[in-house]
């Protein structure tokens, strides 16, 4: 009942494996990884594999890192609607009314969302294979770094499936899990890229020290969740789906959200009590005091807990101990705001259409001018809050200690890459909300996007600059990198010289005025045309 006769695990390998964007992933994966091997295959006419060939090596490096941080980026997609998918379709107290036991349940959601991930990581191995002749890495090294990857996806797929079981929709588990998983892969990333002169000592670590924590919290996970899924909370009370939240704060424990209060009411608004000016719009006031917190507050405060325990020890370095360090920390607000920002906006739309109340919105007097900035502003409030609560340790660094006092420019810009960032990442997820039907297909939708858009330029500016140095492709694929608010980060260092005889660093301030023109532009150019779509579907649905 656990493997060969488990109808959870059947039924979801079915489903998975024949849907079409299976086959479109697997071929999509395979093409950026064959890419990356061609392009950075060694141009060298001919090769000293008596020495260690030092391009190889970092080509075969790059290839395990891009692997590890993909599969951390996908196994929440994969899993985290595990368990959420089956509340939201209203099937979860069937499933428990069957006579599976929890752990097979459990079992066969966890196996039946990573087996399609694990077919993507074993697909790579005729490409690696082609790697290994180039030297400068063992064989040995290649199947630890095998087994880390599929210990890694075991760890992210178990956290996934256990944030499904905690939340009622999948957004919430899904931004949850991500923010659990992502330190632990941008740690392992690291450790693995510092050892990179260490065979022996990255062998040692994939062979005791990462399974022993794998298999541990897998476990632990693993029986945490079958527990609450044989003592589920509310089954079969159809009105769960919205929660009481004055109910919810006397049994929070931890952090409790009271909206009555500052700073709590700047992102989480309590309940209307009286009537509604003639100016407003109503879409931002429904949408800031019930849409968005109808599921509780369990998200939210737990995106607070996480990412102040996360801030604690980047400020003590990046802000205090070593100024020059600044930019880590606020490239750490800018991928915070990645994960939170599509979580309130991905839903605007597409939850009208789950609800069945989209032709209702659009008979309305309201524009879709007021419809959609209503939606992105509500969205935007809260994202930008949540944000800005981690940005305030910047300026108070920056007023305390004496290295930011010369370089007020440079804190200035940093401090204003933050609400470009906020409203970029709101921005392409309420645009993916109009394109798609779904909330949970349009938040995987935007979080691949917003990734695309932040990370791809400095990876392919760092790919560049590694094996094509000097090169005018290099130094277009470099000009391309001041699309991200990370290249714009980087791109200004902080002057904290300790000696003023040394040079100083060298900036890049065009890469941070690209960053502002084209953020600027692009999210214009997205609301305009979210316009047009809705001002379109407004004329057939009112024709």
């Amino acid at each position: 009942m656990y493997l060969l006769e488990n109808p959870v695990l059947q039924r979801e390998l079915l489903v998975n494996l024949r849907m079409s964007r299976s086959f479109l992933l697997l071929l999509a994966y395979q093409a950026a990884l064959g890419a990356v091997v061609y392009f950075a295959w060694p141009q060298d006419s001919r090769l000293d594999l008596t020495q260690s060939p030092t391009a190889a090596k970092n080509l075969i490096d790059l290839f395990f890192l891009g692997q590890y941080i993909l599969t951390a980026l996908m196994a929440p997609s994969f899993a985290a609607g595990s368990i959420t998918g089956e509340k939201e379709r209203k099937t979860y107290e069937m499933m428990l009314a069957s006579p599976l036991r929890p752990t097979a349940i459990v079992l066969g959601k966890l196996l039946a969302s990573l087996t399609h991930l694990g077919i993507l990581v074993f697909a790579s191995l005729p490409v690696v294979m082609l790697c290994l002749p180039l030297g400068g890495v063992s064989f040995y090294e290649v199947l630890a770094a095998y087994l880390g990857l599929i210990l890694s996806v075991m760890t992210f797929g178990m956290i996934s499936v256990a944030c499904s079981s905690f939340f009622y929709r999948t957004s919430a588990a899904l931004v949850v899990s991500y923010l659990l998983i992502l330190p632990l892969a941008i740690a392992g990333a690291v450790v693995w890229r510092s050892l990179a002169d260490y065979g022996e000592i990255r062998l040692f670590l994939v062979l005791t020290l990462l399974p022993a924590g794998a298999i541990a919290t897998t476990l632990i996970l693993f029986f945490l969740t079958s527990v609450r899924l044989l003592h589920p909370p509310d089954v079969g009370s159809m009105g769960a789906d919205v929660v009481d939240l004055e109910e919810e704060a006397k049994q929070a424990v931890g952090l409790v959200i009271e909206p009555n209060k500052f700073p709590d009411r700047l992102f989480a608004p309590g309940k209307r009590t009286d009537l509604l000016d003639d100016n407003a719009n109503p879409i931002y006031d429904k949408e800031i005091r019930s849409e968005i917190f109808s599921q509780g507050t369990l998200m939210l405060r737990l995106v607070i807990q996480i990412s102040m325990l996360l801030a604690f020890p980047l400020v003590a370095i990046c802000l205090y101990i070593f100024p020059s360090l600044a930019g880590w920390y606020v490239a750490y607000l800018v991928l915070f705001n990645m994960l939170v920002g599509p979580v309130y906006s991905s839903g605007a739309v597409c939850s009208e259409r789950e609800r069945q109340t989209m032709d209702l919105l659009l008979v309305t007097l309201l524009s879709p001018w007021q419809i959609l900035w209503g939606k992105l502003l509500a969205g935007l409030r809260v994202s930008t809050v949540l944000t800005l609560f981690l940005l305030w340790p910047v300026l108070l660094a920056a007023v305390l200690v004496d290295d930011y006092w010369g370089n007020w420019a440079k804190v200035l810009a940093y401090v204003s890459i933050i609400p470009l960032t906020c409203l970029t990442t709101a921005m392409v997820a309420l645009f993916c909300s109009v394109i798609f039907q779904k909330t949970s297909t349009s938040m995987i939708a935007a979080y691949f996007a917003v990734a695309a858009m932040f990370c791809l330029p400095p990876a392919a500016a760092y790919f560049s600059r590694t094996f094509f140095p000097g090169t005018p492709a290099a130094d277009f694929v470099e000009t391309a990198g001041s699309l991200s608010p990370f290249s714009a980060i980087f791109s200004l260092p902080l002057d904290v010289r300790a000696d003023p005889t040394q040079e100083p660093p060298i900036g890049r301030p065009w890469v941070y005025y690209g960053y502002v023109g084209w953020t600027l532009l692009s999210n214009l150019a997205l609301f305009g045309l979210m316009l047009w779509f809705f001002k379109a579907r407004w004329r057939v649905s009112t024709a």
